[in-house]
């Protein structure tokens, strides 16, 4: 894999918090927060966006570093993406990604 993909399939490359922190763009965090916010019917700050990507050294989002089932179970099973797990194709906790962002399914399998 050439591009900085996350457990899930998502390009961590293309996430507006991974770009924020590089950039260190307080005007991109606040307008990540606010749209992730209102997606996700809870408060994320501007102090929230701070993320090098969910397999990278560095910061991560609270959702990312703590709550993300995805990678969660990655981690447990050893795994860097769920591209190697023997589930993928049934499994319902990256369903959450896979089905709504057909870049990510094809990351993962890549």
């Amino acid at each position: 894999m050439n591009k900085l993909i996350a457990c899930c399939g998502l390009d961590c490359e293309k996430c507006d918090a991974r770009i924020a922190t590089i950039n260190n763009d307080d005007k991109l965090r606040e307008k990540t927060a606010r749209l992730w916010s209102k997606m996700n019917h809870v408060t994320i700050t501007k102090d929230m966006i701070q993320c090098m990507g969910c397999r990278e050294d560095g910061p991560k989002t609270p959702f990312c570093e703590s709550m993300c089932e995805i990678r969660k179970c990655a981690l447990k099973k050893g795994l860097s993406t769920c591209g190697e797990c023997a589930d993928l194709t049934h499994c319902d906790t990256v369903a959450m990604v896979v089905s709504n962002n057909k870049d990510a399914l094809q990351n993962l399998k890549t």
